[in-house]
């Protein structure tokens, strides 16, 4: 049987979600976990692959329950009288959380349908990149701090432009193995949440690697006044990542929401 995890982290410590030969990963500390308490090896399959130092605070993953006599776990895996097994959800999410990081927290478990899938069943996805304007000592790990003075409302102007197109070749990291570039953009704006924090709001079927901080960092060169309109729109149709803005750092990205 199929089962979806709903779950937040921190990503400071962690090189990514996907794990990795040489450094810890969120994928890893899951599977450790879930293999331990159910007493066989478990891979899960998440809705995305986050990048070193990147924060989620919805993630999606699934993985399989293969029903045997081994499966059976007094209070944890029942089977009925035709051998299907049923996982507690709830003790396992309780487990879990007792034995994971404290930077990692399993909000939920659930069945669902065989043919549901963490990554491919995913509608759309939401990712906040946060800003600050003023140096702050409690936010600091978490958001970018600017020395600039940027021009949010243009680069608002900027970021509405990001919806007339659907190729967004220019903002993917280079020597990556996608067979398309092409993502549908449902939205993309700057947020103000005090007269110093900003927060930037994109959210689209899939997104492409290291393509939202990369989005991030075209809009600031707008922002700075370095970058016209014009010149971001030529960006994104020249299709170069060359011609796009840096990678902001990651300790300030969030993937923020998974709609089914």
């Amino acid at each position: 049987m199929r089962y979806f995890i709903h779950l937040s982290y921190d990503g400071t410590r962690y090189h990514g979600w996907q794990i990795q030969p040489n450094g810890i990963s969120v994928e890893g500390e899951i599977e450790r976990c879930l293999s331990t308490l159910l007493r066989t090896p478990i891979d899960i399959v998440g809705a995305g692959r986050t990048d070193a130092g990147v924060h989620a605070r919805h993630m999606v993953a699934h993985f399989e329950l293969v029903c045997n006599s081994q499966s059976i776990i007094k209070g944890l895996v029942s089977a009925s009288e035709n051998e299907t097994c049923t996982l507690n959800c709830e003790q396992l999410t309780y487990k879990l959380n007792r034995m994971l990081p404290p930077d990692i927290c399993i909000h939920k478990t659930e069945p669902v349908a065989d043919d549901m899938h963490a990554r491919f069943s995913a509608t759309a996805r939401t990712y906040h990149y946060y800003v600050c304007t003023q140096r702050n000592p409690f936010n600091r790990q978490y958001t970018w701090l600017t020395h600039f003075n940027l021009d949010f409302p243009l680069m608002n102007e900027a970021a509405a432009i990001l919806m007339e197109y659907r190729d967004f070749a220019c903002f993917c990291k280079s020597h990556t193995d996608v067979k398309t570039t092409l993502c549908d953009m449902m939205e993309a704006r700057w947020i103000q949440t005090s007269d110093t924090e900003w927060y930037f709001r994109i959210k689209a079927n899939r997104f492409l690697r290291n393509m939202v901080r990369a989005v991030v960092g075209t809009l600031v060169e707008v922002g700075r006044h370095r970058m016209t309109l014009q010149d971001f729109r030529a960006v994104i149709e020249g299709k170069k990542r060359t011609q796009a803005g840096e990678s902001m750092p990651a300790n300030a990205l969030f993937l923020e929401r998974i709609d089914y």
